[in-house]
């Protein structure tokens, strides 16, 4: 097994991780309800992709 001949600094090591993160999602707004939604997504309120309906919603 290969040891470390030197201490790996903290900047160093952490300059490696940039990388390792989490993103933000985009969010757009749904043209029929303004509803907030996921872009290229059925919108899950009113259930409708580019202005047509896909999946039947349930009046309650």
């Amino acid at each position: 097994m290969g040891n470390p001949k030197h201490k790996i600094s903290k900047s160093r090591r952490d300059k490696r991780r940039t990388h390792k993160k989490l993103a933000v999602p985009g969010i757009s707004v749904c043209p029929q309800c303004r509803e907030p939604k996921l872009p290229h997504h059925v919108c899950g309120n009113c259930g409708t992709y580019k202005g047509r309906e896909v999946v039947p919603v349930e009046e309650i």
